[in-house]
């Protein structure tokens, strides 16, 4: 039980920077919604419609007891982005959908914030979030989808050895509208020989 719950509230380090994966909490409510509100324009075509009351602490209260069911149920673990020399959040990134079983997979997602955006802190992050994956959690395959449009997306998934596997229509709601994805995915063995 102990190392269950070690595993539940662990915190990831970026090795070679000084950056964190660090399980959110209430104590960064403020940095996140001043950075989500930076953003707004920025991330709002790429994500699901946002709440009315998205920013405010009644909202960030609602995602950090989604996110702790997740971890408690083991549906899905949700980091913050850390600069730790700044403690600046540059953005986000989850696993969620983890399944066992036959399965051993998970789909990854990651948002940044516009002013960080671009800089390779994702490049960094999400290597880091897949060995916690696959070593950590013991998984075997991470899926994630993006819309055919975001190149951002697109670059960053095959920097970090995802291989496109196809076309899905209407996969996701973006922004109130089902929208057509590219799924890519990697492998544990594929990440192994990569990193």
């Amino acid at each position: 039980m102990r190392l269950i719950s070690r595993i539940l509230r662990q915190s990831i380090d970026i090795p070679d920077s000084h950056l964190v994966l660090e399980p959110p909490g209430i104590s960064h409510y403020q940095r996140w919604a001043n950075v989500r509100s930076e953003s707004e324009a920025f991330l709002k075509p790429w994500e699901p419609k946002w709440a009315e009351d998205d920013l405010t602490i009644i909202g960030y209260r609602r995602r950090l007891s989604a996110y702790h069911k997740h971890r408690q149920s083991g549906w899905g673990r949700t980091f913050f982005l850390l600069d730790t020399e700044s403690e600046q959040l540059l953005g986000g990134a989850s696993l969620t959908r983890i399944r066992y079983a036959n399965s051993q997979s998970a789909t990854l997602g990651y948002w940044m914030g516009v002013e960080n955006a671009n800089k390779g802190y994702m490049q960094k992050a999400v290597p880091a979030l897949l060995n916690y994956a696959f070593q950590t959690l013991k998984l075997e395959r991470v899926e994630a989808a993006t819309l055919p449009l975001n190149h951002r997306s697109k670059h960053l998934l095959k920097k970090c050895g995802f291989l496109e596997e196809g076309y899905v229509r209407e996969y996701l709601e973006i922004n109130g509208k089902r929208e057509d994805h590219l799924l890519f995915a990697i492998l544990k063995s594929d990440f192994n020989k990569r990193f």
